[in-house]
């Protein structure tokens, strides 16, 4: 039997030439816009320049790149051509890329100029890495990507792939230790478009989509490409840290009729003045959020401000992007709704039994966007990909309705008096008050070694926490989460330690 060739660069960019959208606008960063043919032809330009330098199908590219047109080029460009493009978190730790980069094995590194001083002191002890190529800045003693792309031929015939051949890497965020290598399939990100994007998201050709959740992680290369790419609608692209002011301002210019952020972001907004309708998009429509988990008083509160929903949902770095989520009209801020189109959820206990409605279990599930494996990682391969199922890790319990509730990590959750205890809900509890803008909760043993929740907290501008405010903040836990839930230890903290994405890391807390 003949295979299917399937390339997911001619679905998601050179379609759109021959259904008519050339002249159409397909990108917007901060420098310019660029049209699905503009989009094509430097598309075609990186990969005929990866052929040129010499790869050759599966060598691995990495990328360290800030959002721009740069990016969706490199990215691609090398899929259409049989590289394996590997995006890489652009925060993390000269350790961390040592290690990440020597695991992948990657032949080529393409990154920004002004990222490059985090790994430049071992590009020299990287053993396979042949070519340094900078973007957006001086290349130095490097390759410049602009100039290596502007000598390159804008026309490159796909190479004959299948779908179910691996077609680009991901790295896990990190939340629990080193990241980990996900290889995905070139059926992936057609996969997450014709679930998310097109049937609960209801992304169409004539939306602006702008995504703060960056590309390099899974979250945000589905907002910020896949999605858009999918439906032939425009992306818009920050190179800049997504704070308040950034989004705002970039809302402002491009006027978003989509808007992808998390939690965090979400909170920090809601604590600056000056993020108001007025000052953003005249344009929006709907919002989401994944990351973390959504506080229902975030939620509420943000909709109420800004008149539009936020889609809260969950995925993982290892089904590229979301499985479970609210849906238009439907929202219940404080769940994570129900499983998207095309996806099974199943709720187990330790031995793998369905565990009774109500009742609390590990969330596994079966859908098209699955990872193969985790990278050179066998034991932890075999006990996350099971069959047809993904062991995500986390704790979830179904309502009477069907909607599913978030608990937290499999690692994050503990018993207090015999009764399970879950951060997320005690943190909730902990938001909703006023004098709190962000929490974390751990488990901590007391005197007699028997285990309570503790809580590291952000307070609001001007507030300090003293005596009166912790027994206030012990009181409101109590009446809203349970009187045996409440944090025995409250601290105040300036920062909490978080992923790129987002995430609490709670066992540098534990720590």
């Amino acid at each position: 039997m003949s295979k299917e060739f399937y390339n997911s660069t001619s679905d998601m960019v050179d379609r759109h030439l021959a259904e008519g959208r050339g002249g159409k606008i397909a990108i917007i960063d901060d420098k310019g816009e660029y049209t699905y043919e503009a989009l094509a032809k430097r598309v075609n330009q990186g990969a005929n320049m990866l052929a040129d330098l010499g790869y050759q199908r599966e060598a691995r590219a990495a990328m360290i790149m800030l959002d721009t047109f740069d990016f969706p080029s490199v990215f691609w460009g090398a899929i259409k051509a049989g590289i394996i493009p590997v995006p890489l978190n652009t925060l993390l730790t000269t350790e961390q890329y040592k290690y990440i980069l020597e695991d992948c094995r990657a032949r080529i590194l393409f990154i920004s100029a002004a990222l490059l001083p985090q790994v430049e002191p071992i590009l020299d002890s990287l053993p396979f890495l042949q070519h340094v190529v900078i973007s957006d800045g001086d290349a130095g003693p490097h390759e410049d990507l602009t100039a290596l792309l502007d000598a390159a031929e804008d026309t490159f015939e796909a190479v004959d792939t299948t779908r179910d051949e691996v077609a680009f890497w991901l790295f896990s965020s990190g939340s629990t230790g080193m990241p980990k290598g996900v290889l995905h399939r070139h059926s992936s990100p057609r996969a997450i478009y014709d679930s998310y994007g097109k049937q609960i998201l209801g992304i169409r050709e004539d939306d602006v989509v702008f995504s703060a959740a960056k590309l390099f992680f899974a979250y945000g290369l589905g907002n910020g490409s896949m999605f858009p790419l999918g439906a032939g609608a425009t992306a818009v692209l920050m190179a800049e840290r997504p704070t308040p002011e950034s989004c705002m301002r970039t809302m402002r210019r491009t006027n978003p009729t989509i808007f992808h952020g998390v939690p965090t972001l979400y909170v920090a907004m809601l604590a600056d003045e000056n993020c108001v309708p007025e000052n953003g998009s005249s344009n929006l429509r709907i919002c989401a959020s994944a990351g973390e988990a959504l506080p229902e008083n975030i939620g509420n509160r943000f909709e109420k401000l800004f008149g539009v929903e936020i889609l809260d949902g969950v995925g993982s770095t290892e089904f590229l992007h979301m499985f479970l989520s609210n849906r238009p009209g439907e929202v219940r801020y404080g769940t994570s709704g129900v499983a998207n189109p095309g996806y099974k959820i199943r709720l187990v206990d330790e031995e793998g039994n369905d565990v009774t409605k109500g009742d609390i279990g590990e969330m596994i599930v079966d859908g098209p966007s699955a990872g193969n494996e985790y990278w050179n990682q066998r034991e932890k391969t075999i006990n996350t990909f099971q069959g047809r199922w993904t062991w995500t890790g986390d704790k979830y319990y179904q309502d009477d309705d069907g909607i599913y509730h978030i608990c937290g990590r499999s690692d994050d959750m503990f018993k207090v008096s015999g009764i399970w205890v879950s951060p997320f809900e005690v943190e909730g509890a902990l938001i909703s008050h006023d004098a709190v803008v962000e929490a974390a909760v751990i488990p901590f043993e007391d005197d007699d070694t028997l285990i309570k929740p503790k809580a590291f907290l952000i307070l609001a501008d001007g507030v300090t926490l003293d005596d009166a405010l912790r027994e206030d903040l012990k009181a409101h836990v109590k009446a809203l989460a349970g009187a045996w839930k409440y944090p025995r230890w409250i601290d105040q903290v300036e920062e909490l330690p978080k992923t790129a994405t987002g995430k609490i890391q709670r066992f540098m807390l534990r720590d």
